[in-house]
Protein backbone atom coordinates (compact mmCIF):
# COMPACT_ATOMS: atom_id res chain seq x y z
CA UNK A 1 0.00 0.00 0.00
CA UNK A 2 1.74 3.24 -0.64
CA UNK A 3 -0.07 6.56 0.76
CA UNK A 4 0.44 10.09 0.22
CA UNK A 5 -0.05 12.90 2.72
CA UNK A 6 -1.47 16.28 0.99
CA UNK A 7 -0.95 19.85 2.44
CA UNK A 8 -4.65 20.97 2.41
CA UNK A 9 -4.11 24.50 1.24
CA UNK A 10 -1.55 23.29 -1.44
CA UNK A 11 -4.23 19.92 -2.63
CA UNK A 12 -5.41 19.83 -6.18
CA UNK A 13 -7.55 18.37 -8.17
CA UNK A 14 -7.71 17.30 -11.67
CA UNK A 15 -10.55 15.52 -13.26
CA UNK A 16 -11.53 14.47 -16.78
CA UNK A 17 -12.96 11.78 -18.98
CA UNK A 18 -11.25 10.77 -22.43
CA UNK A 19 -12.19 8.62 -25.06
CA UNK A 20 -9.22 6.28 -25.80
CA UNK A 21 -10.13 4.89 -28.63
CA UNK A 22 -13.33 3.56 -30.84
CA UNK A 23 -12.35 0.99 -33.48
CA UNK A 24 -15.72 -0.48 -34.08
CA UNK A 25 -16.79 1.26 -37.19
CA UNK A 26 -12.49 1.14 -38.89
CA UNK A 27 -11.91 -2.62 -38.22
CA UNK A 28 -8.92 -1.49 -35.93
CA UNK A 29 -6.99 -4.42 -34.20
CA UNK A 30 -8.96 -3.71 -30.80
CA UNK A 31 -12.20 -4.68 -32.44
CA UNK A 32 -10.48 -7.43 -35.25
CA UNK A 33 -7.29 -8.55 -33.92
CA UNK A 34 -6.52 -11.06 -31.25
CA UNK A 35 -3.69 -12.08 -28.92
CA UNK A 36 -1.78 -8.96 -26.70
CA UNK A 37 -3.18 -5.23 -27.83
CA UNK A 38 -2.65 -2.18 -26.75
CA UNK A 39 -4.05 1.68 -26.65
CA UNK A 40 -2.12 4.95 -24.73
CA UNK A 41 -3.15 8.11 -24.24
CA UNK A 42 -1.20 10.56 -23.21
CA UNK A 43 -2.62 13.74 -21.45
CA UNK A 44 -1.08 16.79 -20.21
CA UNK A 45 -3.05 18.90 -17.31
CA UNK A 46 -3.51 22.40 -18.06
CA UNK A 47 -1.74 23.17 -14.65
CA UNK A 48 1.55 21.22 -13.76
CA UNK A 49 1.49 19.65 -10.40
CA UNK A 50 4.13 20.58 -7.66
CA UNK A 51 5.06 16.72 -7.89
CA UNK A 52 3.39 13.90 -9.81
CA UNK A 53 0.03 13.08 -8.43
CA UNK A 54 -2.21 10.46 -7.33
CA UNK A 55 -4.05 9.29 -10.59
CA UNK A 56 -7.15 7.27 -10.13
CA UNK A 57 -9.03 5.86 -13.65
CA UNK A 58 -12.48 3.91 -13.85
CA UNK A 59 -13.75 2.80 -16.94
CA UNK A 60 -16.64 5.34 -17.72
CA UNK A 61 -17.70 3.37 -21.27
CA UNK A 62 -16.47 -0.22 -21.93
CA UNK A 63 -17.99 -1.60 -24.91
CA UNK A 64 -17.13 -5.37 -25.90
CA UNK A 65 -18.41 -7.76 -28.40
CA UNK A 66 -20.33 -10.60 -25.70
CA UNK A 67 -19.46 -13.92 -27.61
CA UNK A 68 -15.75 -13.73 -25.71
CA UNK A 69 -14.45 -13.39 -22.26
CA UNK A 70 -13.96 -9.99 -21.14
CA UNK A 71 -10.36 -9.01 -20.77
CA UNK A 72 -9.12 -5.92 -19.96
CA UNK A 73 -6.46 -3.82 -18.30
CA UNK A 74 -6.30 -0.09 -17.46
CA UNK A 75 -3.72 1.71 -15.80
CA UNK A 76 -2.14 5.13 -15.29
CA UNK A 77 1.53 4.94 -16.45
CA UNK A 78 4.48 7.37 -17.16
CA UNK A 79 3.15 9.89 -14.21
CA UNK A 80 4.33 13.36 -14.15
CA UNK A 81 3.84 16.38 -12.63
CA UNK A 82 2.87 17.83 -16.53
CA UNK A 83 0.52 14.80 -17.36
CA UNK A 84 0.22 11.17 -17.26
CA UNK A 85 -0.48 8.02 -19.53
CA UNK A 86 -3.77 6.14 -19.89
CA UNK A 87 -3.01 2.39 -20.86
CA UNK A 88 -5.83 -0.03 -22.25
CA UNK A 89 -4.66 -3.38 -22.63
CA UNK A 90 -6.94 -6.72 -23.91
CA UNK A 91 -5.46 -9.77 -25.01
CA UNK A 92 -6.51 -13.60 -26.48
CA UNK A 93 -9.89 -13.42 -28.45
CA UNK A 94 -11.19 -10.58 -26.39
CA UNK A 95 -13.04 -7.85 -28.87
CA UNK A 96 -13.36 -4.16 -27.82
CA UNK A 97 -15.30 -2.05 -30.13
CA UNK A 98 -14.63 1.44 -27.45
CA UNK A 99 -13.46 2.22 -24.28
CA UNK A 100 -13.57 5.89 -22.23
CA UNK A 101 -12.01 6.58 -19.22
CA UNK A 102 -12.60 8.74 -16.40
CA UNK A 103 -9.90 10.24 -14.46
CA UNK A 104 -8.55 11.70 -11.54
CA UNK A 105 -5.66 13.37 -10.22
CA UNK A 106 -4.95 14.41 -6.91
CA UNK A 107 -1.60 16.11 -5.26
CA UNK A 108 0.23 19.33 -4.38
CA UNK A 109 0.09 22.30 -6.58
CA UNK A 110 2.65 24.97 -6.67
CA UNK A 111 2.67 27.65 -4.09
CA UNK A 112 3.77 31.25 -4.77
CA UNK A 113 5.86 31.27 -0.78
CA UNK A 114 7.33 28.14 -2.05
CA UNK A 115 11.41 28.22 -2.24
CA UNK A 116 13.52 26.59 -4.66
CA UNK A 117 16.52 26.39 -2.85
CA UNK A 118 18.30 24.14 -5.56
Amino acid sequence: MHSTRLHSARTGIIQGDAEIFSEFESGGTMWTGEGERERRLHLRFDEAFAAPPAVHLTASLMDMDHAAAYRAELVAEEISAEGFDIVFRTWSDSRVARVRVSWMAIGDLPFEDDWDVE
